[in-house]
């Protein structure tokens, strides 16, 4: 379970996204040895379906984000992105095949096969 950090609004009490214990273990990978402090969590315009999801390594949080822990890993949220993530699950897989970071997003209306983008 995420714990909010300090600096994150009373609003953001609740369950913003899940991280599983398989996602954590990738991001720890991906920031091991870095600069960067934490993974940004972002929707941006595009993809098939209208809407695509955007994992980034960051080195900090940006002003006014929201910084999420899942054991020991930070994931920096931008407030504006909530009302389309909220209650997301991010998963991740090693298969050979649609291996990678995977989105369960209970507000997407709409999907294509690649599993990054939606539409609400």
């Amino acid at each position: 379970m995420a714990e909010i950090a300090e600096q994150a609004p009373e609003q953001a009490q609740n369950s913003i996204i899940e991280v599983t214990p398989a996602a954590v273990t990738k991001a720890r990978e991906v920031l091991k040895d870095s600069a960067n402090t934490g993974i940004r969590v972002a929707v941006v315009g595009g993809g098939c379906a209208g809407l695509q999801y955007d994992l980034q390594p960051a080195e900090q949080s940006a002003e006014g984000d929201l910084v999420l822990d899942f054991d020991g890993v930070s994931f920096f949220v931008n407030p504006m992105v909530v009302p389309y993530i909220k209650g997301t699950r991010i998963d991740f897989s090693n298969a050979l095949m649609d291996g990678g970071f995977k989105f369960i997003n209970p507000n997407a209306t709409s999907s294509c096969g690649c599993g990054t983008s939606f539409g609400i």
